[in-house]
């Protein structure tokens, strides 16, 4: 049976993306009921936009989708194609769904905010939102109350307007905020540094992992990339800044090498991060998708992977599981795959399920690398 969200006479069935047998997480929080049960209070009837920032797996753009002109920004495409599933699953009509980087829609009415997991991401949509924001526009932000920090409001403060908190409720919190004009300033640029040792400049938007330094496993992968004439095709799979697939690009100037990530600000800093640290671009691509869902089985000869052990803020291995299991499928016979990890997660026993053979090729205190042969 599908999870159900039942509030004011009203259920949706929603599901997170991708749907998994036997899952148990539901697609909503506390905080999406409350911020719903406040706006239901409100009696609002919307004459102009509704713009939804953050929301995880589609239960406020599914709630408001019938409320007429509605946009969900988002920075991951996993929550983009939550949102369309399960809009289609309930019968309702389609939004518009786009990414951080695109404009937004102007004069919108109402401004509802699900709290991001990374504070340089809320900063960067809140100064976006000033710029926009007409001073009669309602603006309401709700998160879990243990990542409701004072200095969480201090950004809402100094970037957006005077702002204010509800009492708690199932362990969630509301914000409310007035815009304030005057706090418009001129967009922040992402952030940019360099890696001497690896003579590489990377840029980074606000919501890409480690924005403004190089990531310590990121950094101790790179010295464990191979360079063998054989390799036709690489993958960076949950590219980043895409530092490891210019990397092996640089190694590897015979191959076509693909990064792969579910962050729209991810792939973008990596296009860009191509362009400054590769003198031939022709050979490297860069893809927005789930792991490797669209490629096509033994079509690679190595993947590289650094990957995540969280998905918002639920601490999960289901990510790591699934990039080994696409790495799998999508490696030709012989194929490789090298891994980096925190000691603790034992990767090398869920790769000794479903590889061949499985080397520890480098390790320290913190991470170990693997590499996995088919």
């Amino acid at each position: 049976m599908k999870p159900e969200l039942t509030l004011h006479q009203r259920t949706l069935t929603l599901t997170r993306f991708p749907v998994r047998k036997n899952e148990t997480l539901q697609a909503w929080d506390a905080a999406d009921e409350y911020l719903i049960n406040h706006c239901h209070s409100m009696t609002l009837e919307p004459q102009r936009p509704i713009l939804i920032l953050n929301d995880n797996f589609g239960a406020l753009s599914c709630w408001f989708a019938e409320q007429g002109q509605v946009t969900t920004v988002t920075d991951s495409f996993i929550t983009q194609q939550a949102i369309i599933n399960n809009l289609n699953d309930n019968n309702l009509p389609a939004i518009t769904i786009i990414d951080c980087l695109a404009d937004l829609p102007t004069n919108p009415q109402l401004v509802l905010i699900k709290q991001p997991k990374n504070n340089r991401l809320l900063s960067w949509q809140l100064q976006q939102l000033c710029h926009l924001l007409p001073a009669d526009c309602v603006v309401i932000s709700a998160g879990k109350v243990k990542d409701i920090h004072s200095s969480t409001l201090k950004l809402f403060e100094k970037y957006l307007g005077e702002t204010k908190t509800s009492l708690a409720v199932k362990k969630a919190r509301l914000i409310f905020t007035t815009v304030n004009k005057s706090l418009a300033a001129p967009m922040p640029q992402p952030t940019t540094w360099t890696v001497p040792e690896h003579d590489l400049t990377i840029t980074n938007y606000a919501n890409v992992f480690s924005s403004d330094s190089l990531d310590i496993g990121g950094r101790f992968l790179l010295d464990f990339i191979p360079s063998k004439p054989q390799y036709q095709d690489i993958i960076d799979l949950g590219c980043g800044n895409g530092v490891i697939g210019i990397k092996a690009a640089r190694l590897n100037p015979q191959a076509n090498v693909t990064c792969v990530d579910e962050s729209f600000m991810a792939t973008a800093s990596c296009r860009e991060n191509a362009q400054i640290n590769l003198t031939n671009i022709d050979k490297f691509d860069v893809m927005v998708a789930n792991c490797l869902d669209n490629f096509t089985n033994q079509s690679a000869d190595l993947v590289l992977c650094n990957p995540p052990f969280h998905q918002n803020n639920t601490i999960t291995d289901h990510i790591a599981w699934q990039m080994f299991c696409d790495a799998q499928r999508v490696l030709r016979q012989n194929g490789e795959l090298i891994i980096i990890g925190n000691r603790q997660l034992k990767y090398h026993e869920k790769l000794n399920r479903i590889f061949t053979k499985v080397d520890t090729i480098g390790n320290n205190d913190k991470f170990v690398v693997l590499r996995a042969t088919k």
